[in-house]
């Protein structure tokens, strides 16, 4: 049994994993990148945490799994006539069973001015970029800016709001700077903040966040940048550090493959019950129509469901699964929410350590999931420039 897994995230590697116990299977797993990314970590690397909780080899991970062969590349092509996708690299590869779990890549929705000026937290090099403008800024006599921008009030843009506070005390102590008021605000064009969350949900992050010193702005359309300034309905907002969180699309390897999948109007492959866009091709995760797409514990749960389907351990059809959602808002602070359970403070905030432990251990063996995940401890000053470890096997 030969499968390709396509996509180094949560689905692709779980989906991999998972096929990897029966011996008898031969798994590629093609990825772009040589590091599986824990996303939920992001905005804690963003703002100052270690980079080892965010980024783990994908050769660490199959280290042990001899029936694993990883390719770096990027698929751009693909053929079911033929059963082949090609990279990249000019490289063709021939599939029995094809598992696209490519994930979804950031949009700025046309805005004039984000793709050039705005920082983004949703990769090793955008992580990087910002943290060494902040440097930059906090090195230098009165260089930090007097008011911080975040783009988007989802779980990302709360979460690095809460977070940046305490980033920029320790940048203004450790470099000296005079105390000038500095300003974090969230623009959301929704009516509320984490808006995939309840009504009673979002207020009580609301009034965190405010607590916090965090000024949200709801209901306000961002019209574009400049080297300057943020335009928020009308209005100018001088910044030279706005953080863009909001809006993700289909990775564009499907819109250039258009003809091979039936896409909603999202851009999303619409697949039938067993997640199949083909008698061959299975679509997981953020690639899927599906109730949760989005979420890297629909990932998962993707991932799974399609490696028994492959392996004939079930013949079930597929059931989306509603996952807990728990968002941290500032150190010991996080919001609970599961269908009508919800709660926030410093018990939210062990359920967010335990939710993470569970999300490295889904990936990991227990031993390098601890050690990953006791990495959120710690604090890094330095910027790394260095791109992150590399493996192939």
């Amino acid at each position: 049994m030969q499968v390709t897994v396509v996509g180094g995230g949560f689905g692709g590697v779980k989906a991999a994993l998972e096929l990897s116990k029966n011996k008898k299977a031969r798994i590629t797993l093609i990825s772009d990148k040589a590091d599986f990314q824990y996303y939920p970590a992001l905005y804690s690397t963003a703002t100052g945490g270690s980079r080892l909780q965010s980024w783990v080899p994908l050769g660490e991970i199959f280290a042990n799994h001899d029936n694993v062969r990883i390719i770096i590349d990027t698929v751009t092509k693909l053929d079911k006539e033929h059963r082949i996708i090609k990279t990249a690299s000019g490289a063709t590869h021939e599939y029995q069973t094809l598992v696209l779990a490519l994930g979804s890549v950031t949009t700025y929705f046309g805005i004039e001015g984000l793709d050039h000026y705005a920082y983004g937290i949703k990769s090793y090099d955008e992580i990087t970029r910002l943290r060494q403008h902040l440097l930059d800024q906090f090195s230098k006599p009165n260089g930090a800016d007097a008011h911080y921008l975040i783009i988007g009030a989802g779980p990302t843009g709360t979460e690095l709001a809460s977070s940046l506070g305490g980033y920029l005390k320790h940048l203004k102590k450790k470099y000296g700077q005079p105390e000038p008021h500095m300003s974090i605000s969230i623009i959301e064009a929704a009516p509320r903040v984490l808006p995939r969350m309840s009504e009673k949900a979002s207020a009580m992050v609301l009034k965190r966040l405010k607590k916090l010193g965090v000024h949200v702005e709801l209901n306000k359309k961002v019209e574009a940048e400049t080297a300057d300034s943020l335009i928020v309905s009308g209005r100018a907002i001088k910044s030279h550090t706005v953080i863009w969180t909001s809006g993700v699309s289909n990775n564009p390897f499907f819109r250039a493959n258009d003809t091979q999948f039936n896409l909603a109007p999202n851009g999303r492959v619409i697949v039938d019950r067993h997640m199949r866009a083909d008698k061959h091709i299975y679509v997981i995760g953020d690639n899927a129509v599906t109730p949760f797409g989005g979420l890297a514990q629909t990932a998962l749960h993707d991932g799974i469901y399609v490696a028994k389907r492959i392996l004939k351990k079930s013949r079930l059809p597929y059931v989306a699964k509603q996952p807990p959602v728990v968002v941290p808002v500032g150190e010991n602070w996080a919001i609970f929410e599961y269908k009508w359970i919800r709660f926030g403070g410093w018990l939210g905030a062990l359920v967010r350590q335990a939710a993470d432990f569970v999300g490295y251990k889904d990936i990991l063996p227990f031993g390098q999931a601890l050690g990953v995940w006791r990495a959120q401890r710690i604090k890094e000053d330095a910027v790394f420039v260095a791109t992150p470890q590399t493996s192939e096997e």
